[in-house]
């Protein structure tokens, strides 16, 4: 028996091959986005204590009714958005699968979808797989801004949503108040609808503000927006995200949720709720990371290796050009092989595999994991 493939050019993940390689070499995994140090002990304290008072059955579909309330308010001071913990939020199982749900829910066999890349893995494939068509168009390199003139020519009758990303993985690169001003101008009188990728949301630096769909009422009207717990209090594993959209979109959401993930892990939501109070928790996470790249940083100056600045994420890229004209897939892999440290790729994000001798590398990380693997880059 054969199926035919609904993705039929997609194989193993790039994070997957890489992290698979840094175990067999026992190298330094600094390629995929997930912390070496404890999280909040807190928190956990928290979900140990949610589950000796029963809370171990299934959660409502929708989440907790406490944690989307205490999101609502958290939404209300950060951004001035008035947003209904019970029409407008639903807890998910990770922000990848809040964006996945999102295309499923508007997109049509034959829509177009605009992606900027250096793009999210699952983006494409998320898209093809519901039948649409995603437009490629690629950040300004090494900036990575977005060509606003070229995304008005690749707009079309057909276009459905665009993705947006910010703070942006791979590269650290964040919307500025230019981008909000092209982008209410383009969707303007359209019905273009916005998936807006906000995981990293509270992994900013320099004191720039994260400029959120949901700041913008114009916007917001037509955005689904997607969080992740896991980015914002180093439990990745966890698996524990929101999406926010209007009520008219998040009731058609909702039915795509409850017939595939239905209920999201009970304990970890009310945990969360608790732990929402406390705001430094999540207001303080920029300002721990800044310190990890600025530490990653100033290491990296004693190698040949060129930054390319970084304002968000888990992540920096760093040119190799002056080192080796190898592709950086090859290149990465040697890395890998001979000197112990794994990173990503750029030409990964890529669906044509473009490829800049770019790398990408995790600096959320414990400072003596990345002095070591600043120290293997130095021999």
């Amino acid at each position: 028996m054969i199926i035919q493939s609904k993705l039929p050019d997609v194989g193993t993940t790039i994070f997957t091959v890489m992290s698979q390689m840094a175990i067999d070499c026992n190298a330094i995994n600094l390629g995929q986005g997930f912390p070496d140090f404890m999280m909040s002990e807190e928190l956990i304290e928290l979900v140990n204590q949610a589950m000796q008072k029963g809370h171990n059955q299934y959660a409502h579909t929708n989440g907790v009714p406490i944690l989307r309330q205490r999101l609502a308010e958290k939404m209300n001071k950060l951004y001035g958005a008035a947003i209904d913990g019970d029409s407008q939020i639903t807890i998910t199982p990770g922000g990848t699968y809040a964006i996945y749900t999102a295309l499923t829910t508007i997109l049509q066999p034959g829509d177009e979808v605009v992606v900027f890349e250096p793009a999210y893995d699952s983006y494409i494939p998320n898209v093809e797989v519901n039948g649409a068509v995603p437009v490629r168009i690629s950040l300004q390199y090494p900036s990575y801004r977005i060509p606003w003139d070229e995304v008005r020519d690749k707009i079309s009758s057909k276009t459905k949503t665009i993705i947006i990303n910010s703070p942006h993985n791979p590269t650290g690169a964040v919307l500025r108040d230019d981008d909000i001003q092209q982008l209410q101008t383009i969707v303007e009188g359209t019905n273009i609808m916005i998936i807006s990728d906000e995981v990293y949301e509270h992994l900013i630096f320099d004191g720039l503000p994260h400029l959120s769909m949901l700041r913008y009422p114009q916007l917001a009207a037509r955005s689904f927006v997607c969080f992740s717990f896991g980015k914002a209090y180093h439990c990745t594993g966890w698996k524990m995200g929101y999406c926010i959209a209007p009520p008219a979109f998040m009731k058609e959401f909702r039915k795509v949720h409850q017939f595939n993930c239905f209920s999201c892990h009970s304990p970890v939501q009310y945990g969360l709720a608790e732990y929402l109070q406390n705001e430094d928790a999540y207001l303080g996470i920029g300002r721990f990371l800044q310190n990890k790249r600025d530490y990653f940083q100033q290491l990296m100056l004693q190698t040949p290796f060129k930054a390319i600045p970084s304002y968000g994420s888990y992540f920096q890229c760093y040119s190799y050009a002056d080192i080796s004209d190898e592709g950086d897939k090859a290149f990465a892999i040697r890395l890998t092989k001979e000197k112990g440290v794994a990173a990503i790729p750029m030409s990964s994000f890529y669906k044509d595999g473009t490829d800049n001798k770019v790398l990408r590398f995790c600096f959320g990380k414990k400072e003596e994991t990345l002095a070591k693997a600043v120290e293997r880059l130095l021999k």
